[in-house]
């Protein structure tokens, strides 16, 4: 004779799978599967006691409006992130500060701002301007630089004063204290909003210097016909 299962057994592993179908993703129908067959293969002789049986009940309940909540939370997470897309495609065309490296020489010859952030005061901070290749082609120092936001302007001229052909330049920007400390340093770079991309999961702006970033590295933003 075959022992049928007691209200105060558990069903193994294998029994619990079939019970579900071959699925052992707890989820709302599962709970209800799991439910009924217990039920089936309870001990008629020692059936549940009732007030188990509600406990289940509300269990069930519970897990249902769980399950209600999780639904909703999703829904307006979605919405969020498309309201939050909506913003990011507003941005193209406008003038962005992103964090980020890169300096972008123009073929009119104009001056290039540097801008960089400080942590605190610095007795010396030292710029070194390199091409694609990695070879320095300016070396700028500052002394005595007060925290806070910073901003050079390199004359796209190298440390002998030959104008540099257009294109992107690397930035490297070292702060110390007055007695060698080094000084936290948040690069910057600015340039026009070109198109924003969602390839990643993600917004991602690709700005017209080549330079692309996530949005979380927006620092601010501007009109294209105004200066950052």
């Amino acid at each position: 004779m075959v022992d049928s299962i007691g209200a105060s057994q558990s069903l193994g592993t294998g029994s619990l799978v079939n019970a579900l179908g071959g699925d052992d993703s707890l989820n709302k129908d599962a709970f209800l599967k799991l439910l009924v067959a217990q039920l089936q293969n309870q001990d008629p002789l020692e059936p549940k006691e009732n007030s188990a049986f509600v406990a289940e009940l509300a269990q069930f309940s519970s897990l249902e409006q769980t399950m209600g909540i999780n639904e909703r939370l999703d829904m307006l997470s979605v919405q969020q992130r498309g309201l939050a897309n909506t913003e990011a495609v507003g941005l193209v065309g406008k003038q962005a500060t992103v964090r980020g490296n890169i300096a972008t020489l123009g073929t009119n010859g104009e001056a290039v701002p540097l801008s960089f952030t400080l942590a605190s005061s610095a007795a010396k901070v030292s710029v070194n301007i390199s091409d694609a290749s990695g070879r320095t082609i300016r070396s700028l120092e500052r002394g005595g630089v007060s925290g806070g936001l910073q901003r050079i302007n390199w004359d796209g001229k190298s440390d002998s004063g030959v104008l540099q052909p257009p294109g992107r330049y690397n930035v490297s920007i070292e702060a110390r204290g007055s007695n060698e400390e080094v000084v936290g340093v948040v690069q910057e770079t600015t340039g026009t909003v070109s198109s924003v991309s969602f390839a990643k999961g993600y917004p991602e702006l690709s700005l017209g210097n080549g330079l692309a970033v996530p949005v979380a590295d927006l620092i601010r933003v501007a009109s294209s016909n105004n200066n950052p």
